[in-house]
């Protein structure tokens, strides 16, 4: 099998999530960068690779995969150890839902497309944009905080004693948090699991300030 190509950003929230889940898994992967910033994505040699011009997208042979959680969903099928989906269907349930509360509610409201179009065509200020951005920061964040407390469950990672799913779309999610200076105090479970999760070294690796894209620090 060929090397799968992965298109994304460096600070792409979705390629961030699969960058970390390759790197746990130690399966390689060649990176392309698409500047979502210069509008490259909207370019036609990679809408003709992702007709939602969006990243990331993942080339498999003559296939292309896209959206994040469908390609970690394949990830997980083809490679399955270690497992991000670990345990009976019940606990895997956990884990997705979960992962998609960030993917699918948090993320999605926040992401680049959106921000742009709340300052551009509808005319907010940057700090009405920002105000926007921290309300479902807040909203989502608590959510989770509270998913699990309730599970009274003391563990390193999101699930148990390895990461999951679960926590490879949590560690994209609070740094967009501080990227965008939310505060984060009232979520001290998920500010202690993104720093045991950073100390390891596949998610590290997967930071958007080491990726080949990522701008030299002034």
């Amino acid at each position: 099998m060929t090397t799968p190509i992965l298109w994304g950003y460096f600070r792409s929230s979705a390629a961030y999530r699969c960058r970390i889940a390759f790197a746990l898994k130690g399966v390689p992967v060649e990176a392309r960068s698409v500047s979502l910033v210069e509008g490259a994505q909207k370019a036609p040699d990679y809408a003709a690779v992702n007709p939602q011009k969006l990243v990331p997208a993942l080339s498999v042979g003559a296939h292309v995969l896209t959206q994040s959680m469908a390609i970690l969903e394949w990830l997980e099928e083809t490679h399955p150890e270690p497992p991000l989906l670990p345990g009976d269907a019940l606990h895997r349930a956990e884990i997705r839902a979960f992962a998609q509360a960030i993917a699918c509610d948090i993320h999605p409201l926040n992401n680049l497309r959106v921000l742009g179009y709340l300052k551009g065509p509808l005319g907010h200020d940057q700090a009405t944009v920002d105000a926007w951005y921290r309300h479902w920061i807040a909203e989502g964040l608590a959510s989770l905080e509270a998913l699990l407390a309730r599970r009274g469950e003391a563990s390193p990672y999101c699930f148990g004693a390895a990461p999951t799913l679960a926590d490879v779309c949590l560690v994209p999610q609070l740094y967009n948090a501080r990227r965008f200076d939310c505060p984060l105090d009232a979520y001290p479970r998920l500010v202690a699991i993104d720093a045991a999760l950073s100390r390891l070294p596949a998610v590290a690796g997967a930071h958007p300030d080491r990726q080949p894209d990522a701008p030299p620090k002034r």
